[in-house]
């Protein structure tokens, strides 16, 4: 994928002939000579058809300014809703959709490319320069990018220095042997920090380490597996909520929950499939925590879909924001669309057979 810049997504009246204002997902009906001026929708409504602002037209026409017609709008609106809810969620779950890759940026792309190759068995699949956009892109991980979820590297000419934040966690990779690992990192000069050794109140062998760039890996004991880059973690201000949101927009599948009231926090892991053989989103909940920063170095989830089109209307439908309307990208015909979740973290869309092409 190339660096994707967030674009300003086009604004479609909802309800064609009335004057609508959005506050946090409910709709506001502004009819100033009516005694009724303020009608609130209690679901969300999301996209309206033209159809459904053509009736509701007629009905204020017909009945005028009445409360029984009030009554018969909102009840309009959120059968709508409904439907358009249904029909959404419908698409999400038949959609065939993977984790692509994890996209973030770096300050010397060649030394990256050395750690992970040498210290965590990584290949460079490919690399790519872009020098009219000033960047170049490298891609690396435990097999082909059709059928593995990879990293792509960023380096941005000239820039050699980025702040991760507080709200970006880690990746999990999966290993042989996590104590080994970690004394090869020791070797190449890498950071360690955290040693080899049973996690907290478990007996999975798990250790931390840091790459040059300042980005934590988490080393799991695992037999083989399909899929080594195994996790990504993120922290949101609101479990429920986020859950909730990758599972109706995204199509993912909570896969496992776990509070750890000890040490304040709650995990959620979601996917596209069983942990053991896919990448998977691991959410992170910290007691009371509600906002982070996001710094300017890590970016996006890139993820497989069959209808970026179809996606897009789906996030829309379940509160997320787009950022860059469903599209081809100039120049190289790749379909994708953008969005934010609740918490801000962004993800990329992107055609599927598309996706294909551009790895032929």
């Amino acid at each position: 994928m190339v660096r994707i810049l967030p674009m300003t997504s086009a604004i479609r009246p909802t309800i064609a002939s009335f004057a609508t204002c959005r506050f946090g997902g409910n709709i506001r009906v502004v009819n100033p000579c009516s005694r009724f001026n303020s009608l609130h929708f209690s679901s969300i409504v999301g996209s309206q058809s033209s159809k459904f602002g053509l009736k509701a037209c007629k009905i204020f026409r017909q009945e005028g300014n009445s409360k029984p017609a009030a009554n018969t709008i909102v009840s309009m609106a959120q059968g709508s809703a409904v439907t358009t809810q249904e029909t959404a969620l419908e698409w999400v779950k038949s959609d065939k959709r993977r984790m692509l890759h994890v996209v973030y940026r770096v300050g010397d792309l060649d030394r990256t490319i050395k750690f992970y190759t040498e210290c965590l068995g990584m290949k460079l699949l490919r690399k790519r320069d872009v020098p009219e956009e000033r960047y170049t892109n490298a891609f690396l991980g435990y097999g082909p990018e059709d059928s593995h979820f990879v990293i792509e590297l960023t380096y941005n000419y000239g820039v050699d220095k980025y702040d991760i934040g507080t709200a970006f966690g880690h990746f999990g990779i999966a290993v042989d042997d996590v104590a080994k690992t970690v004394d090869l990192v020791k070797a190449k000069g890498g950071t360690v920090t955290r040693e080899a050794g049973p996690v907290k109140g478990g007996k999975s062998i798990i250790a931390f380490i840091e790459d040059p760039d300042g980005y934590k890996f988490e080393l799991i004991e695992r037999g083989p597996t399909p899929e080594p880059l195994c996790q990504v973690m993120l922290r949101v201000g609101d479990l429920d909520r986020s859950i909730a949101f990758h599972e109706k927009a995204f199509g993912m599948e909570l896969l496992r929950r776990k509070d750890n009231p000890d040490y304040k926090y709650t995990i959620a892991m979601m996917g596209y499939g069983p942990e053991d053989k896919n990448a998977v989103l691991e959410l992170t909940y910290n007691y009371g925590v509600t906002e982070y920063d996001k710094g300017n170095a890590y970016a996006q989830i890139a993820i497989g879909t069959d209808d970026v089109y179809k996606t897009a209307e789906a996030i829309k439908v379940f509160g997320g924001k787009i950022t860059r309307e469903p599209g081809p990208l100039p120049g190289i015909s790749t379909k994708i669309t953008a969005c934010l979740d609740p918490d801000g973290w962004k993800t990329v869309f992107v055609d599927n057979v598309d996706f294909l092409k551009e790895l032929e």
